[in-house]
């Protein structure tokens, strides 16, 4: 078995509160243990944070490819520095969230998802892919688990049992899967002229979160630099893409990127600007923190950053998205952001970017605009 404690969770936010491992992932390797040995050339992984779940299987599959499908990138880019700093001979074939992830697997290890939709998707994908004897072993921290998540496998799957809880974690393990019907994801809601589409996993669904909604309000009322070649406006962390694709609707001589480190994302970014007319002008890539996009190479950011990691409330993926908007920037250029008013992230902004100033405040949320220096 792996040694867990030398995992790190770079080039992800780590912090003391922050862990790269925890006590499921072990327990779904212990729980999987005969099945991985059993069938250790149709193993995939869905869901593995920074690979815990992945090296330790490699361990007890050999030299077998693992597939492994990693919603966020940072993710992906964590493995591969923890499978080098282990020296695991590991590998690993990346997957979307498509079939050829689960096409045929006997075993599926699964990090279980915050949100019910991101399970339902994964579950349908395994349930009409995988072989008809697949085992899914889908864990999670119990305080985060609901009799909910026994009901959306058990809408997939003919069994679905619970195992007992160790550490303060708890596998399910489901059985049995439920082949037929047309797929349902992704889904599409309309608000007002905008077409919204997103993947299960997605940030807000197929609907319009009410921080997007002041920012997008903010926007509407500012006046554009004037339009010149080049102009470039990025949706730092884009979610599925409302952002980017007002902004093209609205101002077509620009050029549009957004970008977002999550697969669920910017796949429902880039369906979302084709749902709109739009997905010739809107080039959508999966980065983290925008890091392939050149220095100076905006002219505007548009953000509205997860005061979130995971699980734990913690700012600091939101101020590594203030650094990435200070870089992307050309001087002169603007960081147009909302924020959870209780945060008062303004001073990080001037520190960071440059002068800020307010635009509009509610008790809920902050829209601010910040000059890049």
């Amino acid at each position: 078995m792996i040694d867990f404690d030398r995992l790190r969770r770079w080039p992800d936010v780590e912090a003391p509160e922050l862990v790269a491992h925890d006590a499921t992932d072990r327990l779904l390797l212990d729980t999987a243990e005969e099945a991985l040995v059993a069938h250790p050339t149709r193993v995939s992984i869905i869901g593995d944070r920074y690979g815990a779940l992945t090296l330790g299987a490699a361990a007890l599959v050999g030299d077998h490819p693992l597939r492994v499908h990693q919603d966020g990138r940072s993710g992906e880019l964590a493995l591969a520095a923890n499978a080098e700093r282990l020296g695991s001979t590991a590998v690993v074939e990346t997957h979307a969230l498509d079939s050829a992830l689960v096409a045929g697997a006997r075993v599926v290890l699964l990090q279980l998802p915050r949100g019910l939709d991101a399970l339902d998707e994964t579950a349908e994908l395994i349930a009409a892919h995988a072989h008809p004897d697949v085992e899914v072993f889908a864990g999670g921290r119990v305080k985060h688990m609901s009799t909910a998540m026994n009901d959306v496998l058990g809408r997939r799957f003919t069994a679905v049992r619970a195992g007992l809880a160790r550490q303060k974690s708890r596998v399910l393990t489901a059985t049995g899967p439920i082949r037929g019907g047309a797929p349902t994801w992704p889904r599409t809601a309309r608000h007002g002229e905008l077409l919204v589409v997103a993947h299960g996993a997605a940030f807000a669904g197929a609907s319009v979160d009410i921080g997007t909604r002041a920012l997008l309000a903010a926007l509407d009322g500012a006046q554009a630099p004037a339009a010149r070649p080049g102009l470039l406006a990025v949706d730092l962390g884009c979610g599925t893409g409302v952002l980017a694709t007002s902004w093209a609707l609205g101002h077509p001589d620009w050029s549009v990127v957004a970008t977002d480190q999550s697969w669920a994302a910017v796949s429902s970014a880039e369906a979302t600007a084709a749902a709109n007319g739009v997905g010739d002008r809107v080039e959508v890539r999966r980065d983290d923190a925008g890091a392939s996009l050149g220095a100076g190479s905006a002219d505007l950011v548009m953000l509205n950053p997860p005061f979130h990691v995971g699980a734990t409330v913690h700012a600091g993926i939101a101020h590594k998205l203030f650094d990435a908007s200070a870089r992307l920037l050309a001087p002169g250029g603007e960081l147009w952001c909302v924020w959870n008013s209780h945060l008062g992230y303004r001073s990080v902004l001037e520190r960071t970017v440059g002068p800020t100033r307010q635009v509009s405040r509610t008790p809920k949320f902050t829209v601010t605009v910040s000059t890049r220096r």
